[in-house]
């Protein structure tokens, strides 16, 4: 019988020419950018006002705030993860196998990444650290990196431990399958993630991800949740 107990761990002849025109407004809670390229031909050694080839890209990024007010939520509006899939950047330490985490910790007085499979989600490192100074630094990051073309994580097996194994029990895989279908989508929704860790002794420990790992109102929000559902 499962107990009313859930613990959470905190956890060559030619050459390219770009040019960009952003427009930002820091109070507003989107971002548009359009980037240009050509390619001019210097067979001479003056560059012909011929546009060759023009490569036009838009990129409109929305954000979305989380229970937590460190926390903020990034919609690129394109892919970030596989369905379903979620990854988790604590601190810069742990962002070595993602080179879009990387620039995104280069950002001054951003302390946490969060990858869901169409969102980011950015969270500063206290109330001092003011949004309208991260805000257009993340969004260019961002725009930045999906028109290089680099993948956003190279080595790295993505989050997804609610997946049932045949060695499950019937409790764990209820569980399993109570967070996967009803509370990871609603908590995604909020720019966070809440996986499985074990079943011991009547006791569920789960550990909290993105904005929800520092937010004390979702953890209990959660905790109550969670206890709702698997009683």
């Amino acid at each position: 019988m499962l107990r009313n107990s859930i613990k959470f761990l905190r956890t060559g002849n030619h050459c390219k020419l770009m040019s960009a025109v952003r427009y930002r407004d820091h109070d507003c809670r989107s971002f548009i950018t359009i980037t240009q390229s050509h390619t001019e031909n210097l067979r001479t050694n003056k560059i012909k006002p011929l546009l060759l080839k023009k490569d036009v890209r838009t990129m409109f990024i929305q954000t979305q705030e989380t229970p937590n007010p460190n926390s903020l939520k990034f919609l690129p509006g394109t892919k970030v993860l596989e369905p379903g899939q979620t990854l988790d950047f604590p601190n810069i330490g742990a962002a070595h196998c993602s080179p879009l985490a990387k620039m995104l910790f280069r950002i001054e007085g951003v302390k946490g990444v969060f990858f869901g499979s169409d969102f980011v989600t950015i969270t500063k490192q206290d109330d001092d650290v003011d949004w309208k100074l991260v805000k257009p630094e993340v969004f260019a990051t961002i725009m930045d990196f999906f028109a290089s073309g680099l993948p956003i994580v190279t080595d790295a097996k993505p989050s997804g431990d609610t997946q049932i194994n045949d060695d499950d029990d019937e409790i764990v895989q209820m569980i399993k399958e109570l967070l996967d279908t009803r509370i990871r989508p609603t908590v995604q929704e909020d720019g966070g993630d809440v996986l499985f860790v074990d079943f011991k002794d009547g006791v569920l420990r789960l550990k909290m991800q993105g904005s929800c790992s520092s937010c004390p109102s979702s953890i209990v929000t959660l905790k109550n949740g969670v206890c709702s559902f698997v009683n």
